[in-house]
């Protein structure tokens, strides 16, 4: 019976030895604590928040304008027209009433911050030779944003 007395308070003591270790939960707050050191240094700090408040802008803060579009038409007889307007003559190549006309559509959009579009629709029996002539006086003032169409119900 001594023993199974013994064996009772083994028992005992263990239990006693079992219960909560604080050293465990120090190494633990440790481990927390350096990933906390850590992670504050990778927070990014916000030094500007940028808002638009209604009223009257100033050019330095102004919203660009929506493009002007521009349709350049060319039929199969060589003629030209931009928004609906006839400019020169088929047998001039340089185009030169055009060029002037889109230069100053340019720098009045330069001027306002805005872009110019200009879409080419040609007829499907058009000459490749005119259209390379408008292109020509779309480079000649710097025009850059160019699409094209073809064989469009107009003609």
């Amino acid at each position: 019976m001594s023993n199974h007395r013994k064996g009772r308070r083994n028992l005992e003591v263990e239990s006693i030895n079992l219960g909560f270790q604080i050293a465990p939960m120090v190494d633990v707050i440790f481990v927390i604590m350096l990933y906390f050191m850590v992670m504050a240094a990778a927070v990014k700090v916000e030094h500007e928040l940028k808002t638009n408040l209604p009223g009257v802008s100033t050019s330095s803060d102004r919203i660009e304008d929506d493009p002007d579009e521009v349709i350049i038409e060319i039929d199969e007889d060589g003629i030209v027209l931009m928004n609906d307007e006839e400019f020169d003559t088929p047998q001039d190549k340089s185009l030169p009433t055009l060029t002037n006309s889109i230069a100053r559509l340019k720098e009045d959009a330069d001027s306002r911050g805005s872009k110019v579009l200009v879409t080419i629709q040609t007829a499907e029996q058009a000459k490749y030779e005119r259209i390379i002539d408008v292109m020509n006086a779309l480079a000649a003032a710097k025009i850059a944003n160019v699409t094209f169409t073809v064989g469009t119900e107009e003609f």
